[in-house]
């Protein structure tokens, strides 16, 4: 009997995403079938899918906009089909805040301060423990650098908002740039360097960021590895982002594991490793 296999994919009524979700939705189309698995696109917003042998998260794009009604259907999940990767690590990595756990387990991340509030009073103190004269300041729940600010200690300054995260604006954004490297059942797979445009920040393709494939290190590698030891799970995918901080090292900017773009382009194998890390979840 062939496999079912959902995918969640934005509202149908969000015009941010109408446009765009065809094409991802096609490209996993045409790689679980060749590994013979039949997929169903599935409202994010509409709940846990049924009749379905499992549900993969890769294209839930929004949530982050409607972010009680995600947390509420991974919080009651329940009996519904096995979700890749476990609602409960979809949970945790929603949040920013798990950079600050990962970090008390050893991971060496990008300097993070989550203030509940981004007063002055925050603001000030960041530019004091980093050292520096520009920081970064985000959601602790965001996606494609939505209210995301570069703020330089003399101003302007955003508006004031609740649960915000703040790191110190790194240089190497624009020169080795963000570097990714993409894990599927734990093995590595392949990489992307994603460097910012000239005078940003942002490496979205949106913004000027250049894309280019990236052949890890030994440092890399190894900063991935204690990233994927120290999460919650075992992961059937994660992106793991790294920058290089001031001190010259590699430091954890972000684990996705909900629904990274993860670059099949760049994949010496065009995504397969990913499509059995997932069955073997079913």
């Amino acid at each position: 009997m062939t496999k079912r296999l959902a995918i969640l994919t934005p509202d149908p009524h969000d015009p941010r995403y109408t446009t765009r979700v065809t094409p991802p939705i096609d490209g996993y189309r045409a790689l679980f079938d060749r590994l013979g698995v039949e997929l169903a696109p599935h409202p994010w917003v509409l709940g846990p899918p049924k009749d379905v042998d499992g549900v993969l998260a890769s294209l839930a794009w929004g949530y982050h906009f409607r972010l009680s009604d995600w947390e509420a259907m991974l919080a009651g999940w329940g009996d519904a089909p096995p979700l890749i990767n476990a609602p409960d690590v979809l949970l945790w990595n929603t949040r920013k805040t798990y950079l600050l756990e990962l970090a008390k387990a050893g991971v060496r991340i990008i300097p993070t301060e989550t203030p509940r509030v981004s007063d002055a009073a925050a603001v000030a103190k960041a530019f004091e423990r980093f050292e520096t004269d520009e920081i970064v300041i985000k959601p602790l729940v965001s996606a494609g650098s939505n209210e995301t600010f570069r703020v330089r200690r003399e101003g302007p300054w955003p508006p004031l908002a609740k649960d915000r995260m703040i790191q110190p604006f790194l240089p190497s954004i624009a020169t080795e740039g963000e570097l990714s490297l993409f894990f599927f059942d734990g093995v590595f797979s392949h990489g992307a360097a994603k460097a910012a445009a000239a005078g940003d920040f942002r490496v979205q393709p949106q913004f000027g960021g250049r894309f280019t494939p990236y052949r890890p290190d030994a440092e890399a590698l190894e900063l991935a590895h204690r990233v994927l030891s120290a999460a919650p799970q075992d992961l059937a995918y994660a992106r793991i982002d790294m920058l290089r901080d001031m001190d010259g090292q590699l430091s954890l900017m972000e684990l996705e594991a909900i629904e990274p773009d993860l670059y099949f382009a760049y994949a010496p194998d065009a995504g397969d490793a990913f499509g059995r890390a997932v069955l073997r979840r079913l």
